[in-house]
């Protein structure tokens, strides 16, 4: 496994291995790795001849008031994680060397992101845009991978990647869960054990507006969001961000609960926002 930190080796090393027709998968992620990443890490290996990770906590995608000092940063674990799933490139970049003095290009997918997450986090998705664009000139995969978990995003990436016809595949992978059914996420450290017990709602809230949708034919979205509300609400949270059922691509709000749609939330337990999602086809 070879570790970048600067740029301009890794510009230099990319075109060698393209000229040599090596296919190359990448997954993007902020560290912290977990099972969901291993996932996406493990998918890309079977996939392709050469597997790149890069860890980057991106602060163009954080908020003001949000955790940006505070996220999780156990590079050395990450580092054994990518050893041990046979990653060749690992690119650990500093904020510097990606924004440096003066820096003022931005990706911006418009109305996409502006909605759900987007709604809460103004300039979240710009932020992300943005990173996920200079990784994708930076390392110029065949194939990048993304967890469903992070849905808007999947979206809003693939979005960008037609619009701006980039020659890249983006793969969907499936959320990954603990065995009670919480999505795994680099957050969940933040939780107490009372927070993270409470937690379980957002899960089995999903999973109910599915079994009204799928085996009681329900249709009303409005019913449905209250159904699940019954359940999240007495596990007494923070605040909720938000509950919606929309459509999968544009995230225009559904009236009438007929697939494809996406359930999609954002609750805050303590200090931690935690998302969750289920789309039907």
């Amino acid at each position: 496994m070879k570790i970048y930190r600067k740029l301009l080796p890794l510009q230099k090393d990319i075109p060698q291995l393209k000229r040599k027709n090596k296919t190359i998968g990448l997954v993007p992620t902020m560290g912290a790795l977990h099972e969901g990443h291993l996932s996406l890490i493990r998918q890309a290996r079977k996939e392709n001849q050469i597997l790149a990770v890069s860890i980057f906590v991106n602060p163009k995608q954080f908020g003001p008031q949000e955790d940006y000092l505070r996220y999780p940063r156990p590079f050395a674990k990450d580092r054994k994680l990518c050893q041990k799933e046979k990653v060749d490139i690992l690119f650990v970049p500093s904020v510097k060397e990606m924004y440096p003095e003066g820096y003022l290009t931005y990706v911006q997918v418009e109305k996409m992101s502006e909605k759900l997450c987007g709604k809460f986090r103004p300039g979240h998705f710009r932020g992300v845009a943005t990173v996920v664009a200079k990784l994708f000139n930076l390392i110029q995969p065949d194939r990048a991978y993304f967890g469903e978990k992070d849905f808007q995003q999947l979206q809003i990436i693939k979005k960008m990647v037609k619009d701006l016809n980039l020659p890249i595949e983006i793969i969907p992978c499936p959320t990954i869960r603990e065995s009670d059914g919480l999505a795994l996420s680099s957050r969940n450290t933040y939780l107490t054990p009372d927070e993270r017990n409470r937690a379980l709602s957002l899960n089995q809230a999903l999973r109910k507006a599915k079994d009204l949708i799928v085996k009681q034919k329900v249709k009303d979205t409005k019913k449905i969001i209250q159904e699940m509300k019954k359940i999240i609400e007495p596990a007494n949270p923070k605040k909720v961000d938000y509950i919606e059922i929309c459509h999968p691509e544009t995230f225009a709000p559904l009236r009438q609960a007929k697939p494809p749609l996406l359930i999609a939330l954002a609750v805050w337990f303590g200090k931690t926002r935690l998302i969750d999602n289920l789309h039907l086809e």
